[in-house]
């Protein structure tokens, strides 16, 4: 795309620029390339103006800011945008031509249960047929089902690694995507200028308030995905679900408790082959099986039909899909062992009623007694739930490891000691701590006896563990795999 064109896609004067290529647009001065616009923009830290100079040495073309600081002279073509963030948005979607015009796409967000109900999504609406692309928190796919990565240096897809993704999935021959549209993305437009089909809303918690501030602000900042939407699928269990009625054009609603919700569970069972349940839908009523442990995930399940079938699935096709999906990695996944082994259960829960939700579960599928591993994030992520997660692992588990998990520039022995006293001040005493997570691991599964069952709670599919001065690669599955054998 040339300067003028891009210009003009953004609604900004262009007779006066250039006629030069466009290639690409980014707002990190060390990911610029030559042909690239680069975008300034003012954070908390750093003002991108001061990497000018730097850029134009690196070949960028051209310079999108919101105003040009008194004391500088601009190196390159400048234009001037009401907001630089949105402006990144708009530009990475003009250069990769739209592309999720061309898709059908399902926005999933919440706070629990999203990664879930997007995989399931995903796998409903390519048993419908459609060849469906997925961008989650675990990686991305496109329609030939292989899971994918960022770049280490990408840890969250900007704008412009959104856009060339959907790019991607169009020109492998999708149809379909289903984009996992966290809050963080919603707040900083990284999904700006995605062309939603469908929003689906899971349900909402308490996290990331270092970044929104409040719980109202975290809410209002994920009701961006409904608003945008022209169909929503909301979830009547939630009590944030009541402010989102109405705001889009069109909704259906689901719950696996409330029997007034178009698309409701009856009769749900937990076999050892998993969930089973009955559906009373738009779509009429059947009986579906969902190979996954976890009453919980008939709602996820709820949800993705909902989605599949707005974008044409049938109930047929539903009730196929959700008896053949093989599960989440990170998502209550069994991990294997001998027959004389606890059951390892690894999931990514992490928050408070996440965690209440997967013990739960586990405690009515476990015949012997039931261990939990967890840790709490450091820096400012929403320090208010280590107590509470401490409180949760004694009162549910009979056994609880409290350990680190990506504590980062917060010392470690602070965290453990918030989960500690939030065990303490509810009169549990079922508990250890034991700082690094290998060993922690070692401990937890050496312990347990057969008949038991341990939950890996907190870094699910993640792959790196992140402490004071160092990540490390992280594998959860093969950290407790190993444990396994040298039990055995």
């Amino acid at each position: 795309m040339r300067l003028p064109e891009l210009a003009a896609a953004l609604n900004l004067p262009a007779f006066t620029l250039p006629d030069v290529e466009v290639r690409g647009v980014t707002h990190n001065a060390a990911w610029v390339e030559p042909g690239f616009a680069f975008v300034a923009i003012r954070g908390a830290r750093f003002d991108g103006h001061s990497f000018l100079p730097d850029v134009a040495a690196r070949g960028a073309v051209a310079v999108l800011g919101e105003g040009l600081p008194e004391n500088l002279t601009a190196p390159l073509p400048y234009l001037t945008v009401p907001e630089a963030r949105a402006a990144l948005a708009d530009a990475a979607a003009a250069l990769e031509r739209h592309p999720s015009r061309t898709l059908k796409v399902v926005g999933v967000t919440g706070t629990d249960g999203k990664t879930t109900t997007s995989w399931l999504t995903r796998h409903l609406l390519r048993a419908a047929g459609l060849q469906t692309g997925l961008l989650s928190t675990a990686g991305y796919e496109l329609p030939d089902g292989v899971l994918r990565h960022f770049p280490a240096h990408f840890t969250t897809p900007e704008a412009p690694q959104v856009q060339a993704t959907l790019r991607e999935m169009v020109d492998s021959g999708g149809q379909a995507v289903v984009l996992e549209a966290s809050s963080h993305a919603l707040a900083l437009d990284r999904v700006r200028g995605v062309a939603w089909d469908v929003a689906v809303w899971t349900h909402l918690t308490s996290e990331h308030l270092d970044f929104h501030g409040t719980l109202e602000n975290y809410f209002a900042d994920k009701r961006r995905l409904v608003e945008r939407a022209p169909f929503a699928v909301l979830n009547v269990d939630d009590p944030w679900t009541a402010q989102l009625r109405g705001l889009a054009p069109q909704e259906t609603t689901y719950s696996a408790e409330n029997q007034h919700a178009d698309w409701r569970a009856t009769g749900i069972e937990e076999r050892a082959t998993g969930l089973h349940f009955h559906v009373t839908s738009p779509l009429g009523e059947f009986d579906a099986h969902l190979p996954m442990i976890g009453r919980f995930n008939v709602a996820n399940a709820l949800a993705g039909m909902a989605a599949a079938a707005q974008l044409g699935a049938t109930g047929p096709q539903l009730v196929d899909g959700l008896a053949s999906f093989k599960g989440v990695p990170g998502r209550m996944e069994l991990v294997a062992g001998a027959e004389n082994a606890p059951r390892v259960i690894v999931d990514f829960a992490h928050t408070p009623p996440s965690l209440e939700k997967a013990l739960t579960t586990l405690r009515a599928t476990t015949p012997g007694q039931l261990w939990v591993l967890l840790g709490s994030a450091g820096g400012r992520r929403d320090p208010g739930k280590r107590a509470p997660l401490g409180e949760v692992a004694t009162r549910l588990a009979d056994h609880a490891v409290f350990t680190e998990e990506d504590h980062r520039d917060t010392p470690l022995a602070d965290i453990l000691h918030e989960m500690e006293r939030g065990a303490r001040e509810a009169g549990r005493r079922n508990f250890v701590s034991i700082g690094d997570r290998r060993e922690a691991i070692r401990h937890v599964i050496g312990a347990a006896r057969p008949g038991d069952t341990v939950l890996l709670a907190g870094k699910g599919s993640e792959d790196t563990l992140e402490r004071t001065d160092e990540t490390l690669p992280w594998d959860e599955v093969a950290e407790a795999r190993a444990a396994l054998a040298e039990r055995a």
